[in-house]
């Protein structure tokens, strides 16, 4: 395992990429990418239609993507202060954000029956991040009659064509091998695993959502912006992913367990799109949740900018977990559908009895298979990188 690093620390790896690409636009062997929403527009649009854009959605999303796309670009530009490793990152994002889009859309407009597969209602874990949502997320997963997302379709949702060799399982491994290179940290921070269950974060970030972005640059614009705008275009595209995901993995009658940190900001959005959603609601002490939140933060941030302020983080992460709390708050309210609540000290003492009220909550009822499942995945995640996060926390508290 790496030693415990500093909140702010850069790998030796990271350091030579940044060096390099550095040196390399320097001497003109290769030009800088311009984060300019016309220049990413041309290259992530290559080979695709016009008519891809559109595709089946509405003129508002169409309009959302591209407003934020200028606002993201703006932000990246004149207040991330990145290096030219976290410039290449965001250029590289950006890009496979806008392919994927146009990916999709191509696939909708020949196939638009697999945005609309009817799908067994889900269940969604909300709850602020590092408070126990993915091992609750992957434990509901490991239940035989539920469906989970693999992590390689999370972060590319375009299937391959019928009969074509899904490739996304092997390049997710190729990518996560070069990831822990550059960030050795990474699964003690989030445990990682090309086909394994895991949130869908990569939908939204498809759509341009703010939430990815926001945990790795200094983008506080940006973070405004997209906090001020109407979540619905989202989760219109995420709802059309899931569907067609569903349709692809051949799991559609089963409940997909689903989970991401900015479904407590969006509740409501979610609920319009996928009604009959049974919500789990996760609770951690809020100092112990800003503590791993900005751990986590800084350790994704270290790399691409020499621009970083442990303090910042601090604030901007204690001001983003309340926004995240009283939206939720407010969302739930209202909500008068299936709803259990876990605590994370709880989940930790007895995760039995924590899914045995998780599942009488929702009306769900719980297997001796489920419980054998599940307790293969427990088993799995004891084992697992992520409990060296508690002495990276303690060092960045001490720092």
């Amino acid at each position: 395992m790496p030693p415990r690093p500093h909140p702010l620390a850069v790998s030796r790896t990271a350091d030579l990429m940044n060096r390099a690409i550095t040196n390399m636009w320097k001497r003109g062997l290769t030009v800088q990418p311009p984060l300019d929403p016309d220049f990413l527009w041309a290259k992530g649009s290559r080979g695709f239609a016009r008519e891809d854009e559109v595709s089946i959605r509405a003129p508002e999303d169409v309009a959302d993507f591209r407003a934020r796309l200028e606002a993201l670009c703006r932000s990246l530009r004149e207040e991330a202060g990145l290096n030219a490793l976290g410039h290449t990152m965001a250029y590289g994002q950006i890009v496979a954000a806008i392919e994927k889009r146009h990916a999709l859309g191509r696939l909708w407009r020949e196939r638009p029956e697999l945005a609309e597969t009817d799908i067994a209602p889900p269940i969604a874990v909300v709850g602020q991040m590092r408070a126990g949502t993915t091992r609750l997320h992957r434990l509901l997963a490991a239940d035989p009659r539920h469906a989970g997302t693999r992590f390689c379709n999370a972060v590319d949702p375009v299937p391959p064509a019928p009969g074509h060799f899904d490739w996304r399982p092997l390049k997710m491994r190729a990518g996560l091998a070069i990831a822990r290179l550059v960030n050795p940290w990474l699964d003690s921070q989030h445990p990682f695993g090309a086909t394994r269950a895991d949130e869908e974060l990569g939908w939204l970030t498809t759509a341009l959502d703010v939430c990815a972005f926001e945990a790795q640059w200094h983008i506080p614009s940006y973070v405004r912006f997209s906090e001020g705008r109407d979540a619905a275009p989202l989760y219109r595209e995420f709802a059309r992913i899931l569907r067609t995901d569903a349709a692809y993995m051949g799991d559609a009658e089963r409940p997909r367990v689903l989970k991401c940190p900015k479904f407590a900001e969006d509740i409501p959005a979610l609920l319009a799109e996928l009604p009959a959603t049974r919500l789990i609601v996760t609770r951690r002490e809020p100092e112990d949740v800003l503590a791993s939140s900005v751990s986590l933060v800084a350790a994704q941030s270290a790399f691409q900018s020499g621009d970083l302020s442990l303090e910042r983080m601090r604030l901007e992460w204690e001001r983003k977990l309340a926004l995240r709390e009283a939206r939720m708050a407010a969302a739930l309210d209202h909500f008068d559908g299936p709803l259990a609540k876990v605590d994370f000290t709880a989940l930790g003492r007895d995760w039995q009895a924590e899914i045995a009220q998780i599942y009488t909550a929702l009306g769900l009822t719980l297997t001796d298979a489920a419980l054998q499942a599940m307790g293969a995945e427990q088993a799995r995640a004891a084992n697992g990188a992520h409990h060296a996060h508690r002495s990276q926390i303690a060092g960045f508290s001490a720092s």
